[in-house]
């Protein structure tokens, strides 16, 4: 296993396709923090977010074995492409489908707890990230999405463009207009994280 994490991308992902599974592990847990997150910040929701970054190792899985993965760019902005469709592919699916309500006109889930962390999380660093979903929550859409992409999935600005079928401009417009809000955000409301 050492040896497979010194090998590249496009090594492992030929390995894989020579039916090496250990290829497959060494590519998935290099990258899988990222995927994770980036899902995690677009979906708000652990749970799903598990599941939709299953559903990425799926088809990531099935497009290696099949042979239809083309080695024109990298693996991670393919697989964040990935993961950012079937993100997209939940929420039109959500808007589908009538949510819940209680008495009082509030979603189910809103009023049911459940518990989120276990004990090896510590408090300070919880409230630290409750903090920037806060914040990252209360951007407009088209911000929001480029910064989790920039920060959490480590994307190029070019790599962001194409995934948002914006311009490089645009996105590096976003960002910038992103992190003003975030900062006025912080200093309005007196947020230190």
């Amino acid at each position: 296993m050492t040896l497979l994490r010194k090998k590249t991308d496009h090594e492992l992902i030929h390995q894989f396709r020579d039916g090496d599974l250990y290829a497959l592990e060494a590519l998935i847990v290099r990258h899988k923090d990222k995927l994770y997150t980036s899902i995690l910040f677009l979906v708000k929701d652990k749970y799903l977010a598990e599941d939709i970054f299953q559903d990425v190792l799926i088809k990531i899985i099935d497009t290696i074995r099949g042979g239809r993965y083309t080695e024109e760019g990298k693996f991670l902005p393919w697989a964040m492409r990935i993961a950012h469709n079937l993100c997209v592919d939940h929420f039109r699916k959500v808007k589908r489908t009538p949510a819940i309500k209680t008495s009082d006109d509030r979603d189910i889930f809103e009023v049911i707890q459940f518990s989120e962390e276990g004990a090896d999380v510590k408090m300070m660093k919880r409230q630290s990230h409750d903090r920037v979903r806060k914040m990252l929550d209360m951007l407009p859409e088209d911000q929001r999405e480029v910064i989790i992409l920039r920060h959490y999935a480590d994307l190029s600005f070019k790599e962001i463009a194409a995934l948002t079928n914006c311009s490089i401009n645009t996105a590096l417009g976003r960002m910038r207009y992103g992190l003003i809000n975030l900062r006025k955000m912080m200093t309005e409301k007196k947020i230190a994280l």
